[in-house]
């Protein structure tokens, strides 16, 4: 799981401290129920539709200790997806590159995350949950506001949003038909042989006249 906030883990409030009547202070204990309420809240509402005082609320503590233990709203959605890389981090060189080559990288990292074992259990359990409207949203918004929305906007794209739904379409295809599904010879390809593949769609979509 994603720590956006290394080393707050145990610290919590100091003892006997509460911020109102039914509120806990901070402990690990108190941490976990924090991103259980967190994942069902932005499960159930989306990211747009759930705020950190929905979740304080939710968890019984104070919007504060929330912060306290997790930063930003955006960070909390990253630790409570569970999972191992924080893909802001991860998609960072994508951007950082310009457009040029962008489809390229994209690809790379996307196979660099999911061909280690450790990052793939947690992502193969989000994406499983596709088939549930709850599990959708978490994945949608995990996908599109955490991954490729960040790569459109950083890359200063015309259209962004249509471009990285075509972007999605062709990188959803891949994992599934890869990891979820196991179809061969997908499933059993060398990396390099997926990016010389999908590289060059992905990097249509991105800078090509859209239609």
């Amino acid at each position: 799981m994603t720590e956006t906030r290394a080393g707050h883990e145990g610290r919590g409030a100091p003892a006997g401290r509460r911020s109102g009547p039914g509120r806990r202070p901070g402990s690990p204990d108190t941490r976990a129920t924090i991103l259980a309420a967190a994942r069902g809240l932005f499960a159930e509402r989306g990211f747009a539709g759930t705020t950190v005082r929905a979740v304080a609320g939710d968890a019984g503590v104070d919007a504060a200790l929330v912060h306290h233990y997790f930063g930003t709203k955006a960070d909390l959605f990253v630790a409570a997806m569970e999972v191992r890389v924080d893909p802001r981090t991860a998609v960072a060189p994508v951007i950082e590159g310009g457009v040029d080559g962008a489809g390229e990288r994209l690809v790379r990292v996307l196979l660099s995350v999911w061909d280690d074992e450790e990052s793939r259990l947690p992502l193969l359990t989000l994406f499983r949950g596709v088939g549930d409207p709850h599990g959708q949203r978490l994945l949608r918004d995990g996908l599109m506001r955490m991954v490729l929305g960040p790569v459109g906007s950083g890359l200063g794209l015309d259209q962004p949003d249509r471009r990285m739904a075509l972007v999605a379409s062709q990188l959803f295809g891949m994992v599934a038909m890869r990891y979820l599904l196991v179809v061969e010879p997908l499933a059993s390809m060398p990396a390099e042989q997926l990016v010389a593949t999908y590289a060059p769609i992905i990097q249509h979509y991105l800078d090509a006249p859209l239609p």
